[in-house]
């Protein structure tokens, strides 16, 4: 018997007409749709009059989903592999499945449509010759600060979701580690009745989210210009600056400690300096 094919599925983000024609037929030729959630994906193949075999397939059940699905796919079934809303396994369940067909030689086709990431950058006046997608940042504050400051070199443009319950908190993050004069662009219910794209500095964004004129409603993407040459290497130049003044009064290692929090520089680069700084004065 031939093995089936695994079918990844993108679908709309919001608007029904995104479908595309081939993933319509797709859909509906499918043996398998293995849904995020059953109920949302139920709801679109019903708009299509499409009648297929849902299989859930969710964070919480991931791994014995998988392998029964591998199994089926080896017995010659198609799997079509589908999220919530957009392309399937950006920031959405399905990669235990994926890594299982491909392991087994089982074919993988992408069905390409909608997808968040992308809708956002093409309308966010941001450069997009280069990106990098960060998904969601840690619900808690000091590990998001943290990521944040690990992203503050960063020089391609950055893109992040959020949930609406975090957007503000993340905006004023972002605006107090990165820069509140940092370009950015929020893409809010993108495709759907309530679509709103707003491009303005960090700062302007958070306030904006504050007094309502970004309602905190609905589904956001964040996108944030990387940093500028200039600014990674002022960054630089004052990390160094701070280490050697630290130095003069402090041990070694616990001036390293201080600079490495404060900059956000790595440590093992920090503590080479030092060293050298220790040589220079020896």
């Amino acid at each position: 018997m031939n093995e089936g094919t695994l079918f990844i599925v993108a679908t709309p983000i919001g608007n029904l007409n995104d479908l595309s024609p081939r993933a319509r037929e797709v859909l509906a030729a499918a043996d398998i749709i293995a849904a995020e959630d059953t109920r949302v994906t139920g709801r679109l193949l019903s708009h299509f009059g499409i009648k297929g075999r849902q299989m859930a397939l969710h964070e919480h059940n991931e791994e014995a989903v998988s392998a029964q699905l591998l199994s089926e796919l080896k017995n010659g079934k198609s799997v079509a592999l589908v999220s919530d809303a957009g392309t399937p396994l950006i920031s959405d369940p399905g990669f235990s499945l994926l890594c299982l067909a491909h392991a087994e030689g089982i074919t993988v086709s992408p069905i390409p449509g909608a997808s968040a990431v992308i809708a956002a950058l093409s309308a966010s006046g941001l450069p997009t010759d280069r990106f990098t997608f960060e998904g969601f940042l840690p619900p808690k504050k000091a590990a998001r600060t943290k990521r944040l400051q690990s992203l503050a070199k960063e020089q391609r443009t950055m893109v992040f979701y959020e949930s609406v319950h975090r957007i503000a908190d993340t905006l004023n993050d972002m605006a107090e580690t990165l820069g509140s004069l940092r370009k950015a662009f929020i893409g809010r219910e993108l495709s759907k009745l309530h679509e709103q794209c707003v491009c303005a500095d960090l700062q302007t964004m958070a306030s904006m989210i504050e007094d309502g004129n970004i309602p905190s409603k609905g589904e956001f993407v964040i996108a944030v210009v990387g940093a500028r040459d200039e600014d990674v290497d002022a960054e630089q130049i004052n990390a160094e600056r701070l280490l050697a003044e630290l130095v003069a009064v402090l041990p070694g290692k616990q001036a390293v400690e201080i600079a490495t929090r404060l900059s956000g520089r790595h440590r093992n680069e920090l503590y080479q300096k030092m060293l050298e700084l220790k040589a220079q004065k020896s």
